[in-house]
């Protein structure tokens, strides 16, 4: 493995979803040049749908608050994008796996209702980052499932690029849960679908999750190869002159 491909392995396997971080700013200019180089990642015939709102400091703090109040009040969730929170069968077996891993890490018992609230109303805070990411895309293309899916290149690619640096990051739907709050205190344009968001900070090493890392499902049971077999024998063919 090559010097290049042995970092950006170490990138991909080391990163952690971060839920806890230090109370330390996060410059302009590296949130900048995070999001420059994740803008890199690939999009449908280059359409580069995305659009990001970058919040922190007061507005941030606004965003958290409206968010906090109106889901405690029990206002219904107005998140722009289709989610599934209840899945089923291994779906649903990995959702309970990784909450059992959090709540064990955090040491919050099943029966303890207050704990379970209170880490719930840490997702609605953007997890208590300096920073957020929201990230969008323009309005014109939401009838078509492709720009949901570029942005979730993009987001993969912000976050790989924050931990290069330093940064971790949760991708984090209970934070746009409430989107009049978030439209309103981010100056999102009308024009704007508010697909996910994204708290990013400088990891708290003694944030008890921090080093929790989610199971994966083996590559046995993801990938079907096709046309493998005669692998060995198609390679020697090829390399066979025909003249």
């Amino acid at each position: 493995m090559t010097g290049a491909a042995a970092a950006y392995a170490e990138i991909v396997a080391g990163r952690r979803s971060i839920r806890g971080y230090l109370p330390k700013l996060v410059e302009k200019s590296v949130l900048r040049e995070i999001i420059q180089l994740a803008m890199r990642a690939p999009s449908s015939l280059n359409s580069q749908p995305w659009n990001f709102y970058v919040v922190t400091g007061e507005p941030l703090d606004r965003i958290r608050q409206g968010n906090t109040e109106r889901n405690l009040a029990g206002v219904p969730s107005s998140r722009e994008f289709r989610g599934s929170e209840m899945y089923e069968g291994v779906h649903r077996e990995r959702q309970v796996g990784i909450a059992k891993q959090l709540f064990g890490a955090m040491g919050i018992a099943r029966e303890d209702k207050a704990a379970r609230t209170d880490w719930v109303l840490r997702g609605f805070r953007q997890f208590d980052a300096p920073a957020c990411i929201i990230v969008t895309y323009d309005r014109v293309l939401m009838d078509s499932d492709v720009p949901p899916f570029d942005c979730g290149g993009v987001t993969n690619a912000i976050v790989n690029a924050a931990w290069s640096r330093g940064l971790g990051c949760v991708i984090n739907s209970k934070g746009i849960v409430q989107s009049p709050v978030v439209r309103e205190h981010a100056g999102i344009a009308d024009d704007q679908v508010i697909m996910i968001c994204i708290a990013i900070g400088y990891p708290d090493p003694d944030f008890p999750t921090n080093a929790v890392a989610s199971s994966r499902k083996s590559v046995d049971e993801a990938v079907t190869f096709v046309g493998f077999a005669n692998q060995a024998y198609s390679i020697l063919a090829s390399s066979v002159p025909t003249s």
